[in-house]
């Protein structure tokens, strides 16, 4: 029997072993995304069957809780451990501008001991005493802000460079496809905020809170076409439709966290409506970090630090024409001695560690005990943080037509 579990055990070492060894340059972003991924998946089922464990911990169970603290327990300390490990990586990560520092090989090596050290961290906040991890979920809630307006940014990267790689096509069929796609996105944008006041504005109850929420939305939408179109402004379409359907989910998923005694809640969310949202959510969140990953290694400003060749936009040759026949031989070497980073790790680092605040945050309804622990993400706590998030989103892109109107003798990218 010792013998069998010696060599069950030898085959998952090696399993891992092979695993870490099979990560290279280009995939270590991706198993950045891997391992978050790996931790949200600890804290949706930790939050389901720890409760009883933790009410055993005498330094938890130091009085009478519920049984929903003990959930909110159990994900903000899964969340602090997920945190602690990326801000440290990216505290070590400042500074970094070529690919000859040491820290270069640390972003991208030695997973064997990543992956140890994430187990050990959250492992280890499980011991902590209740008022670190009640100092956590609060600074959580600014941590958690910070990542929404991180993914604002990046969706409005995703959508500028998806309309510029059309347009640079210079064909009619291109032009021809970012027209259609952008009606789409308007009509699906009015027909959804339409179905939003059959939901949230029920006859009989007085849902003016609910109706400014919706008609903002609309207003928003038309005045994103109407600036975009403005011949001083010379944009596009596609963006300000793909915002507006963005800002019309955005306000569903606040309207529909209201909580279930609001007469106003058409939909009276329960637990699957409530874990189909909270699936949204996280899909959304990984997406934007997987997205801000993989856009990191070829954005040409996205993430990119100074030193960075992308980030110069390649303004300057490396070696001048004049002096290539003298000095070539020594610019070759000095390169490849000190190869500039594409991207900045530690910003890299900070995104993964602001979502997995909100991954808390989301996972325990923004530390709002007073709901039924059979909901997810519901309370009025919820219902502001998507609404100021959509006004957020509507400022920042707006910002971003104006921008170059306003400093005309500023490059904006």
């Amino acid at each position: 029997m010792s013998c069998l579990a010696s060599c069950c055990a030898s085959l998952t070492c090696g399993l891992c072993s092979s695993v870490a060894s099979g990560i290279s340059k280009k995939s270590a972003r991706l198993a950045y995304c891997g391992l978050f991924g790996l931790s949200l998946i600890v804290s949706w089922i930790l939050r389901e069957i720890a409760a009883p464990l933790l009410e055993k911990l005498p330094w938890i169970n130091t009085s009478s809780h519920t049984k929903e603290w003990f959930k909110e327990q159990a994900v903000l300390r899964v969340s602090l451990g997920n945190f602690l490990f990326f801000a440290i990586l990216a505290l070590i990560m400042i500074g970094v501008k070529d690919q000859n520092d040491r820290r270069d090989s640390w972003h991208h090596g030695g997973w064997i001991a990543k992956m140890v050290i994430w187990l050990l961290l959250v492992i280890l906040m499980f011991f902590l005493p209740n008022v670190v991890i009640s100092i956590y979920g609060t600074l959580s809630k600014f941590g958690a802000g910070l990542f929404l307006l991180v993914q604002v940014i990046i969706l409005l990267d995703f959508v500028h460079s998806w309309n510029d790689a059309w347009v640079e096509k210079d064909e009619q069929k291109w032009y021809i496809a970012l027209l259609v796609i952008s009606v789409i996105c308007y009509i699906a944008a009015y027909v959804f905020s339409g179905i939003l006041f059959m939901w949230f504005n029920p006859s009989g109850h007085d849902c003016g809170l609910n109706v400014f929420f919706i008609v903002m939305t609309m207003v928003l939408a038309f005045a994103f076409a109407i600036i975009a179109l403005h011949p001083a402004v010379n944009g596009s379409l596609l963006p300000a439709s793909v915002i507006s359907i963005y800002c019309a989910y955005v306000c569903y998923t606040g309207l529909s966290s209201e909580p279930r005694n609001y007469s106003c809640n058409g939909l009276k969310k329960s637990k699957a409506s409530s874990v189909s949202t909270l699936v949204l959510g996280m899909l959304t969140t990984v997406l934007s970090v997987l997205y801000s990953a993989l856009r990191a290694g070829s954005s040409t400003t996205f993430l990119s630090p100074p030193s960075s060749p992308k980030a110069a936009g390649n303004k300057k040759p490396l070696l001048e024409k004049e002096k290539e026949d003298v000095e070539e031989g020594k610019e070759t070497k000095k390169e490849e001695e000190a190869r500039p980073v594409s991207y900045s790790y530690s910003f890299f680092h900070l995104i993964f560690a602001l979502a997995s605040m909100y991954s808390g945050m989301l996972l325990t309804s923004w530390t709002s005990s007073s709901e039924s622990s059979d909901s997810i993400d519901v309370g009025w706590t919820s219902v502001w943080v998507r609404i100021c998030t959509e006004w957020a989103t509507a400022a920042l892109y707006i910002w971003t037509l104006l921008a170059p109107l306003i400093f005309p003798d500023r490059e904006f990218f």
